[in-house]
């Protein structure tokens, strides 16, 4: 090892393999100790150093200066030690540069296996670096293989892993193909680092127009919001920061060119561009686009939405298994209810129907009222002329108002009976006469 320059051999490793010197040079000095120790069997104190000059690691032995030595491997007579330093004193550490060529064949092979661990280790932390801030970008790869649904990429550096998951159903690849994807997670695996990437990722259709558009690269228009439902269709939200810049037609482009190169990147994946604005009512009108809208009922409390369109648009507007208005939910990230306004007119019929037949019902009930209290008050009023007090100290045993109303009741069932007996004798004495 003495006879080889390292400096040589590191720098072409750091430059092939880039990894960071510094991370190189300790991996040589632990491979080179390790080996010394097993050689020595660990019973020895030994530290291992690069020197940047020479080119090689050196191995030292350190030993504490005795008078009196007990343990030879870890001491030394304070008269031998003055022969390799005149000034060394009483348990003084003393340290001596061994041969690292005596090494024997297996201790270089195991400094060879940690020298080879150390570098995978850091390429590994150099991918994983490199990736972790490139979450949300778009690569660029070549199929590999298939592994159980999931497609394995190459990205050059390392290969990333597109679960099916996160594959367009409609999407088919071959191995060679080239395939662009979204970041979207890298994670420290048992294996090495993993690049999770992602073709359904919202992001995807972003980081697309943000390619296509140099207006979103400078940024005068931006993406507010995306919506997508992957290999169908998608609604983004896009607004300008400069009056003289139509966002629309920004990521339309000549004769529709940049809208149709994120379509033909997308294979065909139907895209609606609308304007963004903070009012949510106008927003979500623009969002239920091709439909038209008639009304909008606004519901901050509820972050809902109730939006009534022309009978001829109500299919219109919810679209395809209902796409158009899910779509149109996840933009705003409000919740839409749509109806026609037939079905509307129906509704506000029922409810206006309800409400008059609740007023008449109230109303019967204030006259049942009012008839009572009129009752009550002509009852006191007749009690009070027509009983004397006497009666009413023998039919009142109180002074609540349902007591005077029971002797009222009472007073007109006698003055009943005896009108009715009255009636009776009159009756006979007619009769009387007659004959």
């Amino acid at each position: 090892m003495d006879n080889i320059n390292l400096n040589h051999i590191i720098d072409q490793v750091v430059k092939d393999k880039g990894i960071d010197r510094g991370v190189l040079v300790e991996a040589l000095e632990a491979a080179v100790l390790s080996a010394a120790n097993k050689k020595y069997r660990n019973t020895r104190d030994l530290e291992a150093h690069f020197n940047d000059e020479l080119g090689e690691v050196e191995v030292f032995e350190f030993v504490t200066v005795v008078e009196e030595v007990e343990n030879s491997y870890q001491e030394i007579d304070l008269d031998e030690a003055r022969e390799i330093d005149p000034e060394v004193e009483v348990n003084d550490s003393l340290g001596m540069k061994l041969d690292a060529s005596n090494f024997s064949r297996i201790a270089a092979q195991t400094a060879k296996q940690v020298i080879i661990q150390k570098v995978r280790e850091a390429e590994r932390e150099g991918v994983f670096n490199e990736f972790k801030d490139r979450i949300g970008e778009l690569v660029n790869g070549i199929v590999r293989r298939y592994e159980r649904g999931d497609l394995i990429v190459d990205l050059g550096r390392t290969e990333a892993l597109l679960p099916h998951r996160e594959q367009v159903p409609r999407e088919n690849y071959r191995q060679g193909d080239r395939v662009r994807a979204y970041i979207s997670e890298v994670r420290m695996a048992t294996k090495g680092p993993q690049v999770i990437l992602s073709r359904t990722h919202v992001g995807l259709i972003s980081e697309l127009f943000r390619l296509e558009v140099p207006e979103m690269a400078e940024g005068i228009v931006e993406i507010e919001a995306v919506a997508r439902e992957p290999g169908s269709r998608a609604k983004i939200a896009v607004t300008s920061s400069d009056s003289d810049v139509d966002p629309i037609g920004a990521c339309v482009g000549m004769r529709g060119s940049r809208v149709q190169n994120v379509v033909s990147e997308l294979r065909g994946e139907k895209i609606d561009i609308i304007a963004w604005t903070p009012d949510i009512a106008r927003f979500a009108c623009a969002a239920l686009a091709p439909a038209d809208v008639t009304r909008v009922y606004v519901d901050n409390e509820e972050e809902s939405l109730e939006i009534i369109v022309p009978d001829d648009q109500l299919s219109l507007a919810i679209g395809k298994k209902g796409q158009n208005v899910r779509l149109a939910a996840k933009l705003t990230g409000w919740k839409i209810d749509i109806m026609s306004e037939a079905r509307a007119a129906e509704i506000e019929l029922e409810e206006l129907t309800s409400a008059n037949r609740e007023d008449a019902e109230a109303g019967d009930g204030e006259v049942e009222e009012l008839a009572k209290n009129m009752a009550a008050k002509d009852a006191i009023a007749f009690i009070e002329e027509a009983v004397s007090v006497d009666e009413l100290e023998h039919w009142i045993e109180g002074d609540s108002r349902v007591t005077v109303l029971r002797a009222y009741e009472a007073r007109v069932a006698e003055q009943s009976d005896s009108d009715g007996s009255n009636e009776s004798a009159e009756n006979t004495g007619d009769a009387t006469e007659e004959e």
